[in-house]
């Protein structure tokens, strides 16, 4: 693994010195982690530093969400755009000199360091705030870890073996060990420990960073991907009952999307404006007279997913200059690239709750109703398992979660099968190059 001290300089920097040590700043590439993890503060900068580096546009500055999305296009959308690199991701003809692959794999890996890197500090972080510094640092460890096995690796397969090797779990921060790669199992669990330290230490209410519904929202998905039905629609239902009188549904849709500030229903969104962060997402998907690139196109048979008079399916425009249809929910080159809404965690809930007969928090028709009564939908009475998987498709279209939902749910996109290797990133050609293990 390649040392990372740009961000432990970045970190030296946020704390600020005094101006009686400037003088003696050692060089970035000098500065060792015994000063830059010595104090409470360095460490809580180094953690913000993995917060800076989870945002970047390789990653969930909108990458890992455009990156799904055209892996499970199925007809509904064309990549126009000149770049190769996502055309390719798009037709499924993946190599491992694809930029776009490696740069998710390196900048995954370097948020892991940060946090590896935190989590060897704990001991000098003031105790009051210890397990919040920890449960940040392994959410965001666990949310990457997440990313990363769903890309690289098979997909996980309920009930039978899980030991096909997927992506190594590095342990030590800035260590040069070469790794060898690790399980599917092996992978997921670390990913369901990260989390649920993180949903038992984190408050409900942490502001812009990593809160426990946040984390009880990811649990809900890595145990969807698991099939495992109970663990999805329980942690789902924590969340909610977490998010009790901090987060509440935006009455209206065009409210939803295209905030530069977190709406009540934004979970755990990445910040952006003028100064900092970029929204990758309103860069493939806007026109170019909107700031985008106008690279991702919606094509017709996508509104075959919508019920009549669904308003979700005006969250479109025509492109003036080219007469294509693009989606309205990325508009604002300065919006938030929101990645957990309290939506989804009501969507969770009820296919849980349909697929085992059962209620738990609240009627799978209570839960979907809140979303159709807002999209100008009648209510449903008694749901089945097809009306929660439509409201889910219809709901979060063009969210980032295309490719995982249908390779959780065995289906088929662009007539390829959920589990061929047509759609799992291959191992980078330089990580290759320097780990024989790989």
């Amino acid at each position: 693994m390649k040392k990372f001290n740009i961000y432990i300089f970045i970190a030296l920097l946020l704390v600020g010195v005094s101006c009686e040590d400037r003088l003696d700043l050692l060089p970035p590439q000098d500065v060792d982690n015994s000063v830059a993890l010595s104090t409470d503060a360095n460490v809580k900068a180094v953690l913000l530093g993995a917060y800076d580096a989870l945002s970047i546009g390789d990653l969930f500055g909108g990458n890992t969400l455009r990156n799904s999305e055209l892996l499970g296009a199925n007809d509904e959308i064309v990549f126009s755009g000149t770049f190769g690199d996502p055309a390719d991701i798009w037709r499924k003809q993946i190599t491992n000199i694809n930029s776009d692959v490696t740069e998710t794999w390196i900048e995954g890996y370097e948020v892991i360091n940060i946090c590896n890197n935190v989590l060897s500090a704990l001991d000098v972080v003031d105790e009051a705030d210890r397990a919040l510094v920890e449960g940040e640092a392994k959410f965001i460890r666990g949310l990457m870890y997440f990313e990363l096995v769903k890309f690289f690796g098979t997909p996980y397969s309920a009930g039978g073996a899980n030991s096909s090797l997927a992506i190594p779990i590095a342990e030590n921060p800035n260590s040069t060990e070469e790794y060898e790669k690790s399980s599917v199992e092996e992978v997921y669990q670390l990913v369901i420990s990260d989390l649920t330290f993180a949903e038992n230490n984190l408050p409900s209410d942490n502001g812009t960073f990593a809160n426990r519904v946040a984390a009880a929202a990811v649990l809900s998905r890595v145990y969807l991907q698991q099939e495992n039905f109970a663990g999805a629609r329980d942690a789902a239902n924590r969340g909610l009952n977490y998010a009790t009188g901090v987060y509440s549904l935006v009455g209206n849709l065009a409210g939803v999307y295209n905030n530069t500030n977190n709406t009540s229903e934004d979970v755990f969104a990445i910040q952006v404006n003028t100064q900092d962060g970029v929204n990758n997402m309103q860069l493939f998907f806007a026109s170019p007279t909107l700031g985008g690139r106008g690279d991702i196109e919606i094509q017709p048979s996508h509104f075959d997913i919508y019920e009549a008079n669904d308003e979700r399916a005006n969250l479109f425009y025509i492109d003036e200059a080219t007469d294509d249809i693009r989606t309205a929910k990325w508009t604002n080159q300065f919006g938030n690239v929101v990645l957990v809404r309290l939506a989804e965690l009501y969507l969770t809930r009820a296919e849980g709750n349909v697929r085992l007969g059962q209620s738990v928090g609240d009627s799978p028709a209570n839960d979907l109703n809140l979303l159709r009564q807002r999209a100008g939908l009648a209510d449903v009475v008694s749901p089945t398992l097809a009306d929660v998987l439509a409201e889910r498709n219809a709901e979060l279209a063009f969210e980032g979660h295309k490719i995982h939902d249908i390779k959780r749910l065995q289906l088929s996109t662009d007539g390829l099968p959920y589990d061929s290797d047509q759609l799992i990133f291959p191992i980078p050609q330089r990580e290759e190059g320097v780990n024989s293990n790989l």
